[in-house]
């Protein structure tokens, strides 16, 4: 079985996306496992997530490690705004 998924996440300003994106790159270009692939872009102030797992688990595993990554650098990102 083959389970696929894509993520469209809008940024509100294209820095904060072009941080995050060079924060979560590195990321795709060795995955963790053999289980799943993720491949990003930027289309406009929008990035865009594509994911390819074997299995639902291995896809599920996959989005929330990216999303938890991708709100976590948001999270400082708009903290360092305000400071």
């Amino acid at each position: 079985m083959k389970a696929e998924a894509t993520v469209s996440i809008e940024f509100k300003s294209e820095k904060m996306l072009e941080t995050v994106f060079k924060a979560i790159k590195p990321e795709t270009l060795t995955p963790p496992t053999r289980r799943s692939r993720a491949f990003i872009k930027i289309n406009g102030k929008t990035l865009i997530l594509k994911f390819e797992a074997t299995d639902t688990t291995a896809l599920r595993a996959a989005l929330n490690s990216y999303l938890r990554w991708i709100r976590l650098t948001v999270e400082i990102l708009e903290i360092l705004e305000n400071a």
